[in-house]
């Protein structure tokens, strides 16, 4: 439609010279008789306008249906999402074979330090796709070892599907969050941006190419002050195992992986860096290095009472001390500890950690403490480029053939 600018009126054409008659008919009252093409009938529409009108209804039509998939999309209603597809990995370098039989591992040289998918292939629905197009993938894992069920999000970087590593078996970094960690992990979200600092970094020259895993770090929320600091503590669920065991044996059947320790790593903040340490320091033939962002340094789980010998067992000043007095297989901690941080406690203890343990024998320590930092994600992704990602990258490995 067609509107005059706000404040005038629309003014009807007319020849030249012309001038109008009485608007109803002659001076008698009989109407005229116009004859056809008399230039006070209606005017054709203009092909001009009409073209201009059929072009902004188009236009409106697309803006609607880009603002209804934009909806769409947000509330992941298909066919506007992803969401909840099947994702397959390791489709390259034998893993889709593999996975179905678990004959991956057979069809390798005995000295290649690459580990092929070893199967069963788990069911992995997509939970989140990235403008590089690689999916944020969830499944249920049925713990054999620790007989614990729940659920675990990976990610590969790109590179593990590009031809020239179709060959290559890639770093893994199990990823745990701070806090409940249950029912969901919240580094399998993007808003964080681990995943997409991890493919920069490794453009910069930083990083490994991590495949990431993501699980559950609790059997349960602790709404009631509960939680199970990601160890065996007895009569509990063995969250520990469920850690070191399940969750790299699902990581090694579906994924081209590193044969040795120095493959595997593991990141996590607050509690979920205490139990990457501890997880580190008590298994050392099977991972070599951990990124500590805020950590607990000692267990400190209400469910330990009754237990000290155990709870002893999963202490990472005492595990530290065991690794130094047996000469243990060198590990690496990388911490990084916010100078702002919501517990006091946070960075002294770290620093004293440090001091005591740090750099004295097979126990290698950095400390990156981030000026202004707080006790939060947001602090600790960044700032991992900024130092801890590269202290752990130098001495792992991946990928290789």
């Amino acid at each position: 439609m067609s509107y005059a600018p706000q404040g005038q009126q629309h003014q009807p054409y007319r020849p030249e010279g012309h001038t109008p008659q009485p608007p109803y008919g002659d001076q008698y009252g009989r109407p005229y008789e116009q004859p056809q093409g008399h230039w006070d009938q209606e005017e054709p529409e203009r092909p001009r306008r009409r073209g201009r009108r059929l072009l902004i209804a188009c236009v409106s039509v697309l803006a609607l249906a880009g603002i209804a998939a934009g909806v769409m999309t947000y509330y992941e209603i298909p066919p506007f999402t992803d969401k909840g597809s099947s994702v397959s990995f390791g489709q390259n370098g034998g893993g889709k074979g593999s996975g179905q039989g678990g004959s991956g591992a057979a069809q390798q040289p005995a000295n290649s330090r690459m580990l092929m998918p070893t199967g069963p292939a788990a069911e992995f629905k997509n939970s989140m796709t990235l403008p590089d197009g690689t999916h944020v993938a969830v499944t249920t894992l049925d713990g054999k070892k620790s007989g614990f069920k729940g659920k675990v999000w990976v990610w590969a970087p790109k590179e593990y599907d590009d031809p020239k590593f179709a060959k290559s078996g890639f770093p893994v970094m199990i990823a745990l969050p701070g806090g409940a960690g249950y029912p969901s992990n919240y580094w399998m979200g993007t808003d964080l941006g681990l995943q997409t600092s991890i493919s920069k970094w490794y453009a910069e020259g930083k990083s490994k190419p991590f495949l990431l895993a993501m699980p559950v770090l609790n059997p349960g929320p602790d709404d009631k002050g509960v939680y199970w600091d990601g160890s065996d503590i007895p009569g509990q669920p063995k969250m520990g195992t469920w850690l070191t065991e399940d969750v790299p044996d699902l990581m090694k059947a579906n994924f081209r992986t590193v044969k040795s320790r120095d493959g595997w790593a593991f990141m996590g903040s607050s509690t979920g860096g205490f139990a990457g340490m501890k997880a580190v320091l008590k298994h050392p033939d099977k991972f070599k290095a951990v990124i500590a962002s805020g950590p607990d340094i000692v267990p400190d789980s209400s469910l330990w009472k009754g237990h000290d010998k155990e709870k002893a067992e999963n202490n990472p000043e005492l595990l530290a001390k065991q690794l130094i007095d047996t000469k243990g297989p060198d590990v690496y901690i990388a911490f990084q500890v916010g100078d702002n941080e919501s517990n006091k406690k946070t960075l002294p203890d770290v620093q004293k950690f440090v001091a005591t343990y740090g750099n004295k024998g097979p126990v290698h320590t950095s400390l990156r403490v981030i000026p202004g930092g707080q006790h939060n994600a947001k602090t600790y992704v960044p700032n991992m480029g900024e130092g801890p990602i590269q202290y752990i990258s130098k001495v792992m490995e991946g990928p290789v053939e």
